[in-house]
């Protein structure tokens, strides 16, 4: 018990000391990821551990809103919530979301939530982005502009 406030004291500490920009972190590996396009002198490697640290970022930490269905229907839940995939503090819309990817009724609600409001829209196309990013690095030849 103790050694759990323990480590929760320290995460809090932790987010104090970085002001709040810990969790955004992803923002830098996204800028070093164009100027190693930009650059041409980083190598492939590079580009693929940047495009998948972005893409890490993107779906699983990256602050956004929840908007997971709620009951009395209309917009989804408006709680802060961390990354594409993960739902609110919530536990119940952590699954939903999770669940809206397998269930084939619901990915169309799921992608539209994807672009439904600014820092989501941002975030999507970041992630997507990032996929590009690291497919166009895996496979030689493919560089455009050479």
């Amino acid at each position: 018990m103790i050694q759990a406030m323990t480590a929760s004291g320290a995460r809090r500490a932790r987010g104090r000391r970085l002001g709040g920009l810990g969790q955004w972190w992803g923002v830098l590996v996204c800028a070093l990821l164009i100027a190693a396009w930009i650059n041409r002198t980083a190598g492939p490697a590079v580009v693929i551990t940047l495009s998948v640290a972005s893409l890490v970022w993107c779906l699983f930490q990256a602050p956004v809103t929840c908007g997971a269905p709620r009951r009395e229907g209309g917009d989804g839940c408006r709680n802060n919530a961390k990354g594409l995939l993960l739902g609110c503090h919530i536990r119940q819309h952590r699954w939903q979301k999770l669940k809206m990817l397998i269930l084939r009724r619901q990915v169309r609600a799921f992608c539209s939530g994807l672009f439904s409001d600014g820092k989501a829209t941002v975030v999507t196309l970041a992630g997507l982005g990032s996929v590009v990013s690291a497919l166009v690095a895996l496979i030689p030849g493919l560089v455009i502009g050479d």
